[in-house]
């Protein structure tokens, strides 16, 4: 099943009406997808994930192999209830708290930091071209999530070791993003990512070419009004090798009030007579006013 990959270079040419269109397909009947030629720094891509890879063999991995999950996937019990995982969260919006990460070197913060302020315009771009698809206000989705100081930037840094017994664990488990877009800078080498689409687990490859791949969460779901869905997804532990995954998460602020762009909520709560009234004076107009004039009904305006 080819993942769809949406090439941002395209979106000034000659092509931009088949990428909107390829990206809102994506939005809407995947919840998943690539993107290319985004203007990140490759280079700084490669680093931070040289640097994250570094901090984990020095700091991480040996906390990881005396935990006590290490102990209990002993060979013979499923584990249902935690993720083989290591990890550590840094906030970056509305506030940076990089700094207090103090067990990351001062390298790794200031390049975290420089990839975070590009990812950033990339993820508001993002909200902005979803919004022209849906048909809002460029800035609907900023400023839906932006509460009192702006949007939410996160991101959770996680390795998932080699596990022994990958039958018995996952390395997260199934669970849809709480959040509004999520942006991944993952390994380029080990798989192990795994979203759920028409029944079946879709098996996630690699990043190549420092591709981001994308998936959106509950939040932009209930602001589509469920037009984009946030979808299921997990990751499997691996035998031989330990996966890289970068997630940074471009989420509302927590003072946010989260409710359906009125533009796309349908009405509700009508009899069809009621619709039949107003259907045969607008029968040849566009039903999209026919509808907000409904909404406006049923609400007593």
């Amino acid at each position: 099943m080819a993942i769809p990959t949406i090439d941002f270079s395209k979106l000034d040419g000659e092509d931009r009406s088949k990428t909107m269109a390829l990206l809102h397909n994506a939005c809407e009947k995947w919840g998943f997808f690539q993107i290319e030629n985004h203007g990140v720094d490759k280079e700084l891509m490669d680093k931070v994930k040289k640097l994250v890879n570094k901090h984990y063999e020095d700091n991480m991995k040996p906390r990881f192999y005396n935990s006590d999950i290490v102990k209990t996937v002993d060979g013979k019990n499923k584990i249902s209830n935690t993720d083989w995982e290591s990890t550590f969260f840094i906030w970056h919006r509305p506030e940076n708290k990089i700094n207090q990460c103090t067990d990351l070197s001062e390298e790794l913060r200031k390049a975290v930091d420089e990839y975070i302020d590009q990812l950033v315009k990339v993820a508001e771009k993002l909200s902005e071209l979803m919004c022209e698809n849906l048909g809002l206000d460029k800035e609907h989705i900023k400023e839906a999530f932006s509460g009192s100081k702006g949007p939410a930037v996160g991101t959770k840094v996680a390795k998932y070791p080699k596990c022994p017994h990958p039958e018995l664990v996952r390395g997260l488990r199934e669970h849809t993003d709480a959040g509004g877009i999520i942006l991944l800078l993952q390994d380029d080498q080990v798989p192990g990512l795994e979203f759920f689409k028409d029944g079946e687990w879709v098996n996630i490859p690699p990043s190549k070419n420092n591709t981001i791949f994308v998936n959106t969460g509950d939040q932009v779901e209930v602001l589509s009004n469920g037009l984009y869905k946030s979808t299921l997804h997990r990751v499997m532990t691996d035998k031989d090798g330990s996966r890289l995954s970068i997630a940074t998460f471009y989420n509302p602020a927590g003072d946010a009030v989260i409710s359906p762009a009125q533009k796309l909520s349908y009405p509700s709560r009508y009899t069809f007579q009621d619709y039949l009234k107003l259907y045969s004076s607008t029968k040849f107009e566009d039903k999209e006013p026919r509808f907000e004039s409904m909404k406006k009904m049923v609400n007593g305006h």
